[in-house]
């Protein structure tokens, strides 16, 4: 399967990317606004990927090079960027192709983090809205953090909350989320819920900030 990921030269892009590239025989594409960054962050990550033994079909070029022929195109850039990152590709979008949102509009005060819905509902609700009629957009990765991921020696026990109106898209997503080792997938429905999935990642950030050894808090559902 080719898995695009664009924006994929920032932190959740990275992550995935990575993580993938690690336990899975997926061809990963790196997508950036500026192609030569994206090839150039490609070829650190198979440098890093080499230091641990593994040979990754992973490249990198422009955000539209990366949608076209991809199966699923995951938005890994910040929420305010999402929307406009796929009307930018939806004519390069594959049939069949799924695309993933997994930002989280947040801001911050003095207390901490918050939640920062937009209108739409949730940053995957306003992607769908951007994203051509009949390509299902699927809600996960929210919860994870980005260092958890990046640091290939650490060992995942996580869950994935995924949602999305299309269940064969929820399904794709559930195996290929379950594929990275120590991830556990879970569906919770429709995309409308995506906002509650979303409103947990700024809890699990002033957690970290709040309790020493949470830095790269997670979630698991017992």
């Amino acid at each position: 399967m080719r898995i695009a990921l664009l924006g994929g030269t920032g932190n959740i892009g990275e992550g995935l990317a990575l993580r993938w590239a690690q336990d899975t025989d997926h061809e990963i594409v790196i997508g950036s606004r500026n192609a030569e960054k994206g090839m150039t962050r490609a070829r650190d990550y198979r440098n890093r990927l080499s230091e641990h033994g593994v040979e990754a079909d992973l490249s990198g070029t422009s955000n539209t090079g990366a949608a076209a022929g991809s199966r699923v195109v995951v938005t890994s850039v910040p929420p305010a960027y999402a929307a406009d990152t796929i009307e930018a590709v939806r004519d390069d979008l594959a049939d069949k192709a799924i695309v993933v949102s997994p930002a989280v509009g947040m801001v911050r005060d003095e207390t901490g983090f918050h939640y920062d819905a937009p209108e739409a509902g949730s940053i995957a609700e306003t992607v769908a809205a951007a994203t051509p009629d009949g390509v299902p957009v699927v809600s996960a990765f929210q919860n994870l953090a980005a260092g958890a991921l990046t640091d290939l020696s650490n060992e995942l026990n996580l869950d994935v909350v995924i949602s999305g109106d299309d269940a064969e898209a929820r399904n794709v997503l559930k195996k290929l989320a379950e594929e990275i080792n120590g991830l556990r997938a879970l569906d919770a429905g429709a995309l409308a819920n995506s906002a509650e999935i979303e409103s947990i990642t700024p809890l699990l950030i002033n957690l970290a900030m709040y309790n020493d050894g949470m830095h790269d808090l997670g979630i698991q559902f017992r």
